[in-house]
């Protein structure tokens, strides 16, 4: 199937053809006839399949059918996503695909000062891109209203509740209308979204690409048994091969960010670090930079880990393994986008064996171990199963002690 077998107007065709798109994502395919025709949509699909074309392109085309006369345009779209990066990601996806329709679409999120953005309200908007946090404090200084709302879009649903924005997402909805169009898109599908789009959705139309494979096929994996000292060492190891061209690095703390970034610039490799403790305009900066090549490694918490949408990044690098295994399959899905192969190489420490077993049970395959590295861990994994004689003597001594408390306060 083509992109112009989809019912799409030939602005938004010719926006396509202008990003190089050829033939449409199965979520973009199963989605786009349905949303045209204004049905509620519960989408389900892995990361990096096209999400945001599959709700963006309907948008456009049902908007630009109704166009508004005058200045002063009511919010007719509002997009809800849970952070700042991946708002302006869709907020860019808006002006790509609708460059040649007449619309207009602003963003906005927190972190930032806010005049820029209400001045953009001001002059009337279609469609609207925000974070929970900042829309509601918008509207609750009045210049936001939802009145007029025809098609409201939550994305990365289970992400948003994740973050504990259930009550904030409840009262977005409230003033929304109650005949309109809703969309919620999510990779996971927990009861608790499942619980969600039940309350909010009509008739939903559910579309749900490949779940019984979490993780993208067109992702390589290997583990990497080392131990937490040895972890930057062999970072620096593996970035010594050209092959690593782009290279995205999650770590599981902000703290720890900051020091994988550091000891690369330290090591004279081009880094940069994201995380939610930066200010927004270097968030944004660094991304940029990672993005037009600029900065060969990006170091980044797991607030990159969804929505992320860079060009050609050759490896994810799990510096630290991560406590969910549904995180894992977020975070590979950086790479190996588009139909590209990539590289998911994840550092295991003896600590975190048990989150590898996790994610492998997600993933229903084994994640092969690298060998030959120079920082192998003394403890093989064929070996972690085995009783405590196998593990190095600290170890047994810590565990036969009823309490690590100085001595002065036992009893």
């Amino acid at each position: 199937m083509q992109f112009d077998d989809l019912g799409l107007i030939e602005p938004l065709l010719r926006a396509i053809r202008d990003e190089q798109y050829t033939d449409p994502t199965p979520i973009q395919e199963l989605a786009i006839p349905p949303l045209l025709e204004g049905a509620d949509l519960l989408g389900c699909a892995q990361t990096g399949t096209g999400k945001t074309a599959a709700f963006a392109l309907p948008i456009l085309q049902r908007l630009a059918g109704t166009k508004q006369k005058g200045d002063r345009r009511p919010i007719r779209a509002l997009v809800v996503t849970p952070t700042r990066e991946l708002a302006a990601q869709i907020d860019e996806s808006f002006a790509a695909y609708g460059r040649h329709v007449r619309l207009r679409h602003t963003v906005v999120y927190g972190g930032v000062r806010q005049r820029s953005q209400t001045r953009a309200l001001k002059k009337g908007v279609d469609i609207l891109v925000a974070t929970p946090g900042r829309l509601l404090d918008l509207m609750g200084q009045g210049h936001i209203k939802l009145g007029r709302v025809e098609i409201l879009v939550l994305d990365e649903a289970d992400r948003m509740l994740d973050m504990g924005f259930i009550r904030d997402i409840r009262r977005i909805i409230a003033k929304v209308p109650d005949e309109r169009q809703t969309l919620l898109f999510s990779a996971t599908m927990p009861k608790s979204i499942q619980s969600l789009a039940d309350s909010i959705l009509t008739d939903p139309i559910e579309v749900r690409v490949t779940p019984e494979a979490p993780a993208a096929d067109t992702v390589e994996h290997s583990v990497y048994l080392v131990e937490r000292a040895h972890k930057p060492a062999l970072l620096l190891h593996l970035l010594d091969d050209e092959a690593i061209s782009r290279a995205l690095v999650f770590t599981r703390t902000k703290r720890g960010a900051d020091r994988v970034a550091q000891n690369l610039k330290f090591a004279e490799i081009n880094a940069e670090v994201i995380h939610s403790d930066r200010p927004q305009k270097a968030r944004q900066r660094a991304l940029d930079k990672f993005k037009q090549g600029k900065t060969r490694v990006l170091v980044a918490s797991d607030i990159a880990a969804r929505g992320l949408d860079v060009d050609d990044i050759s490896h994810v690098i799990n510096f630290d393994m991560p406590h969910e295994p549904e995180m894992y399959v977020h975070r590979i899905g950086r790479t190996g986008r588009a139909g590209a192969v990539g590289q998911a190489l994840s550092f295991c420490g003896l600590e975190e064996r048990g989150h590898l077993r996790e994610i492998e049970r997600l993933i229903r395959q084994e994640v092969p171990t690298a060998e030959g590295h120079p920082f192998p861990s003394p403890l093989p994994r064929r070996k972690l199963k085995h009783s405590t004689p196998n593990f190095p003597k600290s170890w047994r001594r810590l565990g036969r002690r009823k309490s690590i408390a100085p001595r002065r306060h036992r009893r």
